[in-house]
């Protein structure tokens, strides 16, 4: 690992995944700011900076004694708020958050990046990947203002390692949830209508995986800017991977073979950067 940091800012602390961020940092024994738009009440950090990362104030206060950046402040879907307030107040708050760290001399910074960015999950018709399984190289169809947000997050973040050479990563999360809670629901839903997951490519990450992947991402031996798919190896489908695709994405080339439930995503990325591997996984949970 990389010198390990004194003191971690999590933006959009209070959402689960920054919940499940917090908890790790805490077993990890490091000191964490938690930054939210809203008082976020009882959480594991020993300070808390209410205000949003869009405010370059709020987040220069909010970098104080700051040695990296877990930077997951965002509207996460494009369905809550009209389309010009995602897009901008996404892209807005990852400049400030970044532009700011590099002002202070920050020289980490993990990204919350989306699968969304890929265009499939919100766009107004079915979209289908050029390739599988998909890797960070595949071409973006992108229709929404959400994962043109996204988009725009990779691209700030690799601006801003040329910028101010910090080391950035982005980290392109599927559905989150628990293997024990949400996304054993979500399994249930998708089993009773599987092109319901289509657009998502059936794939998941447990919260506690999301976090671990976060803290490799400021902690691991790497330098200069990365786009990092992570996801579980496995998804949220009992159909076979190859039967799914040749139902829901048939003109998608195939690169490799996929057996049994392998997710179609190329997670090699997040294994030789980051040393990144998902623990929790619905087989696992069952």
């Amino acid at each position: 690992m990389a010198d390990r940091p004194r003191r971690v800012l999590v933006t959009g602390a209070a959402g689960g995944l920054g919940r499940a961020v917090l908890a790790l940092l805490a077993a990890e024994e490091v000191a964490v700011t938690a930054l939210d738009r809203r008082d976020p009440g009882e959480v594991r950090a020993d300070r808390v900076v209410v205000g949003t990362a869009c405010d370059p104030g709020v987040v220069r206060d909010a970098l104080d004694g700051v040695e990296a950046v877990i930077h997951l402040a965002a509207t996460p879907a494009p369905v809550l708020g009209p389309p010009e307030e995602v897009f901008s107040m996404n892209a807005r708050a990852t400049y400030v958050v970044l532009e700011e760290a590099g002002q202070a001399g920050v020289g980490r910074a993990a990204v919350a990046s989306s699968l969304s960015v890929l265009g499939l999950a919100w766009a107004a018709r079915p979209l289908h990947p050029a390739y599988v399984p998909v890797d960070e190289r595949l071409p973006l169809q992108i229709e929404d203002p959400y994962a043109l947000s996204k988009q725009a997050d990779e691209a700030t973040a690799e601006m801003m390692t040329r910028r101010f050479g910090m080391t950035t990563v982005a980290l392109r999360f599927p559905r989150l949830g628990e293997v024990d809670g949400k996304l054993r629901r979500t399994e249930e839903e998708w089993a009773a209508d599987p092109a319901a997951g289509a657009r998502e490519l059936w794939a998941y990450l447990d919260l506690r995986d999301a976090a671990r992947a976060a803290w490799l991402a400021v902690t691991r031996p790497v330098q200069g800017h990365h786009v990092v798919s992570v996801a579980a190896p496995d998804t949220l489908s009992a159909v076979p991977t190859e039967e799914l695709l040749s139902r829901f994405h048939p003109g998608s080339e195939r690169r490799g073979a996929l057996p049994g439930r392998t997710v179609p995503i190329d997670l090699g990325a997040a294994e030789r950067l980051l040393g990144f591997a998902a623990r929790h996984t619905m087989g696992a949970a069952s």
